[in-house]
């Protein structure tokens, strides 16, 4: 009989939110020793972790005291310390996905003059310091921060005039007429080995530009998919990345797939992987920073994802409106980040619908929205 060694490695995250705590689930059901490290002491991952560090993700301290309890780590978010990443990688830590790679996605115009520089079709972009009246003869046009954005914060869309513009170091980009918002999770692991997971659709509320509902498999053909797929896989091939990412493109109105940017960690895009596929997007990440082989990214039924966001005007204690009505919906699977406040489009929590039909499946997501409201003790 062959014997081996299995590594269990001692787990850091950066960082304590949903992806961390989705992470770490998955960890310690693998066996790992998982510590994190977050501002918020009872923040969503904090009672799934084994221990835990509070403090800022820029402390080189805090950060320091992680690498030294941990044999890897990896991060839930991208606005973390990079110096000291630098540093700790310097000095023999394994960090995946690499300060470098970090380096890159954590400013959107670094992102976009790589896909320049390796041919891979995205927008067309322009780097600006800060708007002035000079750029009113360019609009419309989107504006991003390069450093920072998050969850629909640090994207505006200007059409008229500049008065909502942002005024800080950013990039502007062409509005796309696009017919689908597509995305991707890539995984790559450290011997260039890659797995890829179903394309699929995504659709963003209009008002917070927040993703609300993740349909898998994208309803598009097999070129588009087969497109998409190879122009995913080049960006990530091209930052040389290991791990875990997210790649959000534009399917246009004429048939080209625009690559939009990455993220460098699960994605919200891929948490319908957790249920409909074989290996979840946090399993796949677990596997790869432990140097285990990738597992199956085969979808085992098509299914629905829909954001749970805090409703307006409300904040406080959360508070859940629907849930039994909703989990009466065959098929149905709930995720509640166990987030202490609840504020105005926060992401408290998900759903997962399967069915055997994706229509079926995106009916009863749109039944289940009517239904489930994120209340707070109190009102704004």
């Amino acid at each position: 009989m062959n014997q081996f060694s299995y590594p269990i490695k001692r787990i850091g995250i950066i960082g304590g939110g949903q992806l961390a705590q989705m992470s770490a689930q998955v960890a310690k059901t693998m066996g790992f020793y998982v510590t994190i490290l977050d501002p918020v002491a009872n923040c969503p991952a904090s009672d799934v972790a084994d221990s835990k560090i509070v403090g800022s993700l820029y402390d080189p301290e805090k950060l320091t005291a992680l690498a030294n309890v941990s044999d890897v780590l990896t991060y839930d978010i991208e606005h973390i310390d990079i110096k000291t990443l630098h540093q700790l990688a310097d000095a023999g830590h394994a960090i995946y996905p690499s300060p470098k790679v970090l380096a890159i996605i954590q400013d959107k115009l670094k992102q976009k003059q790589l896909f320049k520089q390796h041919n891979i079709p995205t927008a067309k972009f322009e780097a600006v310091d800060k708007l002035s009246s000079e750029y009113l003869a360019k609009l419309p046009f989107v504006q991003k921060a390069r450093m920072g954005g998050y969850d629909g914060k640090g994207v505006v869309v200007l059409k008229d005039d500049i008065v909502d513009a942002l005024q800080i170091p950013s990039i502007i980009e062409e509005i796309i007429d696009f017919d689908k918002e597509l995305a991707i999770i890539i995984a790559r692991n450290i011997n260039g080995e890659t797995a890829c997971y179903p394309v699929v659709e995504m659709v963003f509320d209009d008002k917070t530009n927040i993703c609300d509902i993740v349909a898998a498999p994208a309803q598009i053909s097999l070129e588009i998919t087969q497109k998409a797929r190879s122009i995913a896989l080049q960006a990530i091939e091209a930052i040389d990345g290991v791990g875990v990412f997210g790649v959000e493109m534009f399917l246009t109105n004429d048939g080209q797939v625009l690559i939009n940017e990455i993220a460098p960690r699960p994605h919200n895009s891929g948490h319908y992987t957790i249920e409909a596929c074989i290996t979840s997007q946090f399993e796949q990440l677990i596997r790869i920073i432990s140097n285990l082989p990738l597992g199956s990214t085969d979808l085992l039924k098509p299914s629905v994802m829909l954001n749970l966001l805090g409703e307006e005007n409300y904040t406080g204690t959360p508070i859940i409106i629907g849930l039994q009505e909703a989990l009466a919906i065959s098929g149905l699977t709930l995720h509640w980040y166990d987030k202490e406040t609840t504020r105005p489009s926060r992401k408290m929590g998900h759903i997962t619908i399967l069915d055997e039909n994706l229509d079926n499946a995106l009916s009863k997501a749109e039944m289940a929205k009517n239904i489930l409201t994120i209340k707070g003790t109190e009102m704004i």
